[in-house]
């Protein structure tokens, strides 16, 4: 695996390095010690799948409040622009990066703790697969508005689809 620091401290990109035959490919997704000797976090308790059945759905920007969690997004089918919004305490507030991730590309980004996250998918039946470090707590849930303008994150596709939910997330404190 390569790692690639983003601009916002302690995001990280994550590549495979597959290796290749006649059969295809064979990559590691996840190895504990690489990613300790990166000093990023080695236990994932919870997995989730986020299946976007159209192109220009928008989930974001999540966070959870006391329960800070780090962790892993990968897209496993389709493309998605994924964000990452600086949400900590210091002179990087308010900070953000964006990554675009694909299937066919197989890379991943590392969420910092204290980060808010967000995606827009940029294709139909965009599928990302999150390795979390703590357990999603509904009762911690927070977020910052996708369009907020301090922020000014260039979605690549006009009108998105969102939840209410995520429409009526406030702006930046």
């Amino acid at each position: 695996m390569r790692f690639k620091a983003l601009p916002v401290t302690g995001a990280m990109e994550i590549e495979v390095e597959p290796e290749e035959d006649a059969r295809g490919s064979f990559a590691r997704a996840f190895c504990a010690d690489e990613f300790s000797a990166q000093g990023l976090p080695d236990h994932f308790v919870q997995h989730s799948l986020s299946f976007n059945r159209h192109a220009g759905t928008l989930r974001g920007l999540h966070y959870q409040l006391q329960r800070r969690e780090a962790k892993i997004v990968r897209c496993v089918r389709g493309e998605a622009f994924d964000v990452i919004v600086d949400l900590r305490a210091g002179a990087g507030y308010g900070q953000w990066c964006a990554v675009t991730l694909s299937g066919e590309r197989r890379n991943a980004v590392f969420v910092p703790a204290g980060c808010a996250h967000g995606f827009q998918s940029l294709v139909d039946g965009t599928e990302l697969l999150y390795l979390i470090d703590t357990p999603y707590d509904a009762r911690a849930a927070a977020g910052v508005r996708w369009d907020d303008p301090t922020l000014a994150i260039p979605w690549p596709l006009a009108e998105p689809i969102l939840s209410e939910r995520d429409r009526s997330l406030p702006y930046l404190p």
